[in-house]
């Protein structure tokens, strides 16, 4: 086996220890079958929140309206053991406290820019939180119909694969 050979290898043994949970969750499949964290209302509507900071709504929907918030749920439900759950909430919960102790007010009442700020804040404050949202949401989105149709150009039958083939100017980039 040669260097190259070994790397890819290694690459692709992390990259599959590292995404596990998240591919189960958008193949539906469940790895936790313990106990799991009880969602609330509240937290669920924090989340599409938040999610859709990361996602807004331009001229295609954001995450909000793709419902990624369901999606950030069920692969928290049935994907992650109850301690990375309670971790993850935590972090939720920590970025609603910290909407609170600079603007006075809980993260959905603040205005576009407020949480803009707020999440920014959480980019360096709480990383692993906020990367484990980040990538919930993008994975959300991405699989759902409005991400794969409106966001992304939607190919039903691809063709061949052309790494090389030009793009015009303003395409959007194809959902396989």
């Amino acid at each position: 086996m040669n260097r190259r050979e070994a790397v890819q290898k290694l690459t692709f043994l992390m990259g599959g220890v590292i995404s596990a949970p998240l591919m189960a969750g958008v193949m539906g499949e469940t790895l936790n079958f313990g106990p799991s964290v009880e969602v609330t209302a509240e937290q669920e509507a924090l989340l599409a929140e938040i999610a859709d900071v990361i996602i807004p709504t331009t001229k295609t929907p954001g995450a909000k309206a793709a419902g990624v918030e369901k999606f950030i749920t069920r692969v928290m439900r049935d994907c992650y053991v109850q301690e990375e759950q309670q971790k993850f909430y935590a972090g939720v919960e920590r970025l609603n406290k910290d909407s609170n102790d600079v603007y006075g007010k809980g993260f959905a009442a603040l205005d576009k820019t407020q949480k803009n700020e707020i999440v920014k804040r959480s980019t360096t404050a709480d990383k692993p939180f906020f990367l484990q949202m980040k990538g919930l949401t993008v994975t959300g989105y991405f699989t759902s119909e409005i991400g794969a149709t409106q966001a992304l150009d939607y190919l039903p039958i691809p063709g061949r694969f052309d790494g090389s083939y030009p793009m015009k100017e303003g395409q959007k980039t194809w959902a396989l």
